[in-house]
């Protein structure tokens, strides 16, 4: 069912790498990019907004690489605005009206992470969210990919005063389900996934699978492993049967 990781050389990450050969108690996954492909219903929503303004849609998979990256992300590849741009605010409202009224037409769990999430539960293991996706956004999301009943936890970008990469989210997740950062493992699919949960003292797998793009060479993020798809996980989270 599952298949072996990528392991990176840990030798010189400190004492949270030996996680990953034993001692784990709970897995912190990210949302879009590791749990869930959402990249469809996100690009639909900023193409909406581009045919709106007479423009044809951009093309999905440059669009999709920034679906990790939220309405900064995604307004920025889609046309070409920063957040200090006069044009950013009106485009990013219309992004998210257009998004929150589509919010799960497509999206969908990545391949593997059902069975993995229930071997996790088959193993008493808690498993919960943490995203950088504004709560508003996160909890309808959840609940309609069928995620809120499973998960110990829900920390969404608002949930603290900081978001990724900042450890906030990651060590009040790691207070909200009663486990100490260090015997915890963060999955996500982008660096600010990753040096997130360093910060926090957590081991840290990074989702190759995900929107990160070949040329942002997860291997190089520092992080305890890399997994090429979602059923590489479970061998470093769990001890064999």
């Amino acid at each position: 069912m599952f298949e072996p990781p990528v392991l990176v050389s840990a030798s010189s990450y400190g004492a949270s790498a030996r996680l990953l050969d034993g001692d784990v108690r709970a897995v912190l996954f990210d949302l879009d990019g590791t749990l869930a492909d959402t990249a469809p219903d996100l690009v639909a929503a900023v193409n909406k907004v581009r045919i709106d303004r007479g423009m044809p849609p951009g093309p999905y998979e440059t669009l999709r690489l920034q679906a990790s990256h939220g309405a900064r992300g995604l307004i920025g590849s889609a046309f070409g605005v920063a957040p200090e741009d006069a044009a950013f605010a009106s485009l990013r409202d219309a992004f998210l009206a257009n998004y929150e009224a589509a919010l799960c037409v497509r999206s969908q769990l990545f391949d593997g992470i059902p069975a993995l999430l229930a071997a996790l539960a088959e193993r008493g293991l808690p498993w919960g969210i943490v995203t950088n996706k504004a709560a508003r956004l996160t909890d309808p999301l959840v609940k309609l990919l069928g995620l809120a009943d499973g998960a110990a936890c829900v920390v969404s970008g608002d949930t603290t005063p900081h978001s990724k990469p900042h450890p906030a989210p990651l060590l009040y997740a790691a207070e909200c389900i009663g486990i100490a950062p260090a015997r915890i493992v963060y999955v996500g699919d982008d660096l600010r996934d990753i040096q997130a949960g360093k910060a926090a003292g957590m081991a840290t797998v990074a989702a190759a699978y995900g929107y990160c793009g070949d040329s942002l060479a997860p291997a190089q993020w520092q992080a305890d492993a890399v997994v090429e798809r979602a059923g590489a996980i479970a061998p470093l989270v769990m001890p064999p049967a």
